[in-house]
């Protein structure tokens, strides 16, 4: 009897785990967590500050609770959104250069999106 987890058709073609997978799903799950978590407080902190000035909502981003939940928050869309972004690449972008250019795309590109919310959060919380 074969201890071989893989398939004997993956052996021959030399296709087998890319030894990733279960950390990329452990990772999805956990911000898909984060996001059941962190979306009501979201969405009550859009609704309860719709109408204000620019400077109270400023401030009320500011305070060290808003701050934090809204840099959570951020991290968390930014990094789920990503994860799902290159599972739909890796499926069903068949053209290998292709792949390899979008790939690198949305880490650049997520990579700055969470970035930038971050120093905008900093920003509004340490300078007001």
């Amino acid at each position: 009897m074969s201890t071989h987890l893989r398939d004997p058709l993956a052996n021959v073609r030399g296709l087998g785990s890319a030894k990733s997978g279960t950390h990329h799903w452990w990772v999805q799950r956990t911000t898909a967590v984060m996001l059941m978590l962190l979306s009501p407080w979201f969405i009550y902190f859009l609704v309860t500050h719709i109408g204000m000035s620019r400077e109270d909502l400023v401030a009320a981003i500011g305070t060290p609770r808003n701050a934090t939940l809204m840099g959570m928050f951020v991290v968390a869309a930014c990094w789920h959104a990503r994860l799902g972004l290159q599972v739909v690449v890796e499926d069903y972008i068949h053209v290998k250069w292709l792949e390899v250019t979008l790939q690198i795309a949305i880490q650049f590109l997520y990579g700055f999106a969470t970035l930038a919310g971050l120093i905008a959060i900093g920003r509004m919380a340490f300078t007001g």
